[in-house]
């Protein structure tokens, strides 16, 4: 369960989010990561990691503390590059598996699972729109064990997808000015890929060095929930970056599974939180929580109606789950014979299980309190973080927009928008 742990922090060593603590660009790995060689075990590698990540979660949560040494150890597993394709010497993993693996993650600490979501995108996007030499850099630095962070989204734009963030060419270079937020992974990464235009309005990704120069990633990631993720902001001033880096995307132009892939793993995160949530409630009920007076039951957990609720937050649970691996594997199907059709299947079922992740997720979370009781709510628990983190990740992206496009999917033909949203 997740009791907050009384190990004693060195905060002169360990960096918090929301901090004035400095944060150096973290080096390179010293040795190649691991590389996975199936399905199979990139699954076992992440419940072995999950056991050990989930110890000190709550505590991490408490603090603010950066997962600076969780990061290390699980993108030496060889996890941060299970979707490089075999051609390029990965394993490309079936989406269905990534998605699970990043469930099990985010079950044990979703913050830190949150940090991967950018950087397997970013693989995605590199295989959809990466010249072959672009591919063999950026896949052999995943390969490699090299995190890439993420310079996405912007605090003052109208929408989530218009970027004020501009790329200018220059001879064999190109150099970025702009300013980014939500910028999940940056601080603890190798490589910051940063998204911006032209002045022709194409829309560039640009791999940036965490260190380059006019390149600052702040630590101010202020919100009540995935605190850890440490999802600040980012300040690029006249960056330069060698023109080979620049990845010109495409692959909102013309139907790919780019949406789907960004949006299964949002979703994943939050089937990992409802599922951490209703075991925590489950250990919580059997192990603290007393029977209400009027049940006539001896213990909390033959209280008829808690046992008809955990029924019912495990049968959600695993409906969100089932429809996780069909989208995931909608993707695969998606991925390997791209058609409008089978890419607009695969964004329609990651959209439903989308709906379904969010809702259970949010439901779990609140639950957890109203069967474990008052005395779950003590800090010396630390169990408030789950509703935290299912509240503020959910919000990524509005799942009434999800209703919707299903909808009008199903009842009109209409094939759903494409964006990295959707």
């Amino acid at each position: 369960m997740g009791t907050v742990s009384e190990t004693k922090i060195d905060y002169t060593v360990h960096p918090r989010v929301n901090s004035n603590d400095p944060v150096a660009p973290r080096p390179r790995p010293a040795e190649p990561a691991h590389i996975i060689k199936s399905d199979a075990e990139a699954i076992e590698i992440a419940e072995r990691l999950a056991a050990r990540f989930k110890v000190d979660a709550a505590l991490r949560d408490r603090e603010g503390l950066l997962p600076i040494n969780e990061l290390d150890e699980y993108s030496q597993s060889g996890l941060w590059s299970i979707n490089v394709p075999r051609a390029y010497g990965g394993p490309e993993v079936s989406y269905a598996t990534l998605a699970k693996v990043i469930s099990i993650i985010a079950t044990a600490d979703p913050a830190i699972a949150q940090i991967t979501q950018n950087h397997l995108a970013i693989v995605a996007t590199v295989d959809l729109d990466g010249t072959e030499e672009q591919k063999e850099l950026f896949f052999g630095w995943a390969l490699q064990g090299l995190r890439y962070g993420n310079a996405f989204s912007e605090l003052k734009s109208k929408t989530v997808a218009d970027f004020e963030t501009k790329v200018v060419h220059d001879g064999d270079d190109v150099i970025v000015q702009g300013e980014k937020f939500y910028a999940t992974g940056a601080l603890l990464s190798h490589v910051v890929p940063i998204v911006g235009v032209d002045e022709q309005g194409q829309g560039f990704l640009v791999f940036a060095e965490r260190d380059a120069p006019g390149l600052t990633v702040t630590n101010n990631w202020s919100s009540f929930g995935q605190r850890t993720t440490a999802s600040g902001s980012v300040k690029i001033e006249n960056v330069r970056v060698p023109k080979v880096r620049a990845v010109k995307v495409t692959s909102f132009d013309h139907p790919t599974v780019g949406g789907p892939v960004s949006q299964i793993i949002q979703a994943a995160i939050d089937v990992g939180i409802a599922r951490g949530a209703i075991e925590d409630t489950i250990t919580f009920v059997k192990k603290f929580s007393r029977p209400w007076i009027d049940s006539g039951k001896q213990s909390a957990s033959e209280d008829l109606f808690t046992i008809a609720a955990i029924g019912d937050l495990k049968i959600k649970l695993h409906a969100a789950e089932a429809l996780l691996e069909i989208a995931g594997r909608s993707i695969d199907v998606g991925r390997a014979n791209t058609t409008l059709e089978t890419v607009s299947e695969a964004t329609i079922k990651t959209g439903e299980a989308k709906v379904l992740t969010t809702e259970i997720a949010i439901l779990a979370t609140n639950k957890l309190f109203e069967l474990a009781g008052t005395r779950s709510t003590l800090a010396e628990h630390g169990l408030d973080r789950h509703w935290r983190n299912a509240r503020v990740h959910t919000l990524h992206d509005p799942v009434r927009w999800k209703f919707y496009h299903v909808g009008n999917y199903y009842l009109n033909g209409e094939h759903p928008p494409r964006h990295a949203w959707n």
